[in-house]
């Protein structure tokens, strides 16, 4: 890879560096979508390239196929892995006890799925990721195409009874036509600036017919790796309750760039 990474690069590659050292050889792996779970995937194709690791990927997405095919990872679908080793994935925002917003790649449904047919999650992400209460990023929320303005009108009406900042929503667009999904579905982000219950909001949300999913995820993860542009890592356990600081020594990151197309 040409020249020096940015310090957000280097806090997203370091995160996806470390995160490497949870999967083993024989795993099925759920791999995420996004710029972050990008890094995982180039990394843990190195490792297959070179180390001879060798691991089933579970993709949340097709351009996140297509990468893990590019850099010689086996990819499968869920239902023929049925249940994985370890979901490894990128997140919008985390809180302390590791609640996440997920979906601004537009994956969230997939995603849903992968990680909680996992016996382990675990996101990676930089430190601007980590926020004190979230709601700052847009919260997306799958719905049908069928009937998705009166949908839309019904999540106005149910967030202007909830305890969030802002209530203000959007249909995700893809230029002058709506963003759809990998399973053909439309994308409304919800922008409430705070969530001051985020398990009820998901609860409620999800009742609204037309409603696929909503981007929260709560108690799902179990680890996160978060990186530093300096190279430190820190790795927070919600179930042991601990948090622990490592360094990747930086290396030169060409090689994994090195059988990409792009």
């Amino acid at each position: 890879m040409p020249g020096q990474l940015s310090p957000i690069d280097t806090a997203k590659f370091v995160a996806a560096k470390r995160a490497c050292d949870y999967v083993e050889d024989g795993m099925r792996v759920g791999l995420g979508t996004g710029s972050t779970a990008a890094w995982l995937v180039r990394c843990l194709g190195e490792m297959v390239r070179e180390d001879g690791l060798r691991i089933v990927g579970v993709p949340t997405s097709t351009r996140t196929a297509e990468l893990a095919r590019q850099v010689g990872i086996k990819v499968t679908t869920l239902d023929e892995a049925k249940w994985l080793d370890v979901t490894i994935d990128g997140a919008d925002e985390f809180d302390r006890e590791l609640n996440l917003i997920k979906g601004g790649g537009g994956a969230l449904l997939q995603e849903k799925i992968v990680a909680t047919a996992s016996d382990q999650m675990i996101v990676i992400a930089d430190k601007t990721k980590q926020v004190e209460t979230l709601g700052a990023f847009p919260l997306p929320i799958e719905v049908v195409p069928f009937g998705w303005q009166t949908t839309k009108a019904l999540l106005e009406e149910t967030i202007s009874s909830m305890d969030v900042l802002g209530e203000k929503t959007s249909l995700r667009m893809d230029g002058e036509k709506p963003y759809v999904t990998d399973e053909g579905n439309y994308i409304v982000d919800l922008h409430l600036n705070r969530i001051g219950n985020a398990r009820q909001l998901a609860l409620v949300v999800n009742q609204i017919p037309g409603v696929v999913e909503n981007g929260l995820f709560i108690d799902i993860c179990d680890i996160a790796i978060i990186g530093h542009g300096d190279g430190r890592v820190e790795v927070r356990d919600i179930n042991t309750g601990t948090t622990q600081e490592d360094r990747i020594e930086f290396v030169d990151t060409e090689n994994l760039f090195r059988d990409l197309n792009d």
